[in-house]
């Protein structure tokens, strides 16, 4: 999955020094505790244990919260399941290698820009789809790894295939990173314009970026290789397009989600262009910008929340990078 995601497109980004940042991170395998229970009083005993799981991960489960320790017993009894729990071990392999690791590094480079920055707990979790993918908040990641054995799992979660991309574990750190961006990420409430919201995009992908700067734009967009290089290099026509069409001021929702949502592709375009297009804009936006103001750290740029402004120091009018 880290592939070179086109050759002409150039990136300066460098991890900074956290040598001497210290981060530290409790970790828990809440799945090797909720298989080990024998009956529907131990799984109840395990989710009275651990509270938080009820209002947190399962609070949008078709599960009656009442049956829901009687839910879990009968699919851990499963042996499909049990077989599949296996196999997302093999595929997940080592958790600290994979996820943890990796997290931890990011973790040191927010604390970097963010002193203050205190890393969650993790706790990982295997539910047969019963919760979701990701909870993440300031104190506490959970990951469901059984949405992340991607397309050699003998079960895939219940979502459009033009999404099933982003169900595998290389996508699992840099999503955690780009949902914390938003506590980071200042924009300007009184600014409805899909402008106003694509640079929100771009100023998280950003972060992610700026975080992780060996992650494949690919795992953090969510596009394909070969998307990315076809949107890359047409994105002098998708920029007309939108300039055209007066789409950055556009105000109306149905409209800007056109744009903004998650599609198979936006037809409006065409139908090689990939769903989600103006995000993409947005962050060629933010990352021009901090190119051409090169000053400009990575906290001022997410506590800038004048879109406007930064799509003018940014220059950006659809060009490539090699053509600047």
């Amino acid at each position: 999955m880290f592939l070179f995601i086109f050759s002409c497109k150039t990136d300066n980004r460098q991890e900074a020094d956290t040598t001497s940042i210290k981060v530290d991170i409790s970790v828990e395998n809440l799945d090797q505790e909720l298989f080990a229970c024998k009956s529907v009083s131990e799984v109840q005993s395990f989710l009275n244990k651990h509270s938080y799981l009820s209002t947190v991960y399962f609070a949008d489960s078709q599960v009656d919260t009442a049956q829901l320790a009687a839910h879990l017993f009968q699919i851990l009894q499963n042996p499909g399941l049990q077989n599949f729990r296996s196999q997302i071990d093999s595929i997940i392999g080592d958790r600290n290698l994979s996820i943890v690791n990796p997290l931890k590094d990011a973790f040191k480079q927010i604390k970097h820009y963010y002193p203050g920055f205190k890393a969650p707990e993790i706790k990982f979790i295997i539910t047969g789809f019963t919760g979701s993918d990701l909870y993440i908040s300031d104190s506490l990641i959970i990951v469901g790894l059984d949405y992340f054995g991607g397309p050699k799992a003998l079960y895939r979660p219940d979502v459009f295939d033009y999404q099933l991309r982003k169900y595998q574990k290389e996508y699992i750190v840099p999503s955690i990173v780009f949902f914390m961006s938003n506590k980071y990420n200042r924009v300007n409430a009184t600014d409805p314009t899909l402008l106003s919201e694509i640079v929100g995009y771009g100023k998280a992908y950003e972060f992610v970026k700026q975080v992780i700067p060996t992650a494949p734009d690919s795992l953090i967009l969510g596009y394909s290789q070969e998307n990315l290089r076809r949107t890359y290099n047409s994105q002098q026509d998708i920029w007309a397009f939108f300039i055209t069409n007066k789409l950055l001021y556009e105000r109306n929702e149905l409209k800007k989600q056109k744009f903004i949502g998650e599609r198979p592709f936006t037809t409006e375009i065409g139908n090689q262009v990939p769903g989600g297009i103006a995000r993409w804009i947005g962050w060629r936006i933010v990352s021009e910008y901090m190119k051409e103001n090169p000053d400009v750290t990575l906290t001022e740029l997410m506590q800038k929340d004048n879109a406007a402004e930064i799509l003018q120091a940014s220059g950006y009018k659809g060009q490539k990078d090699e053509e600047e």
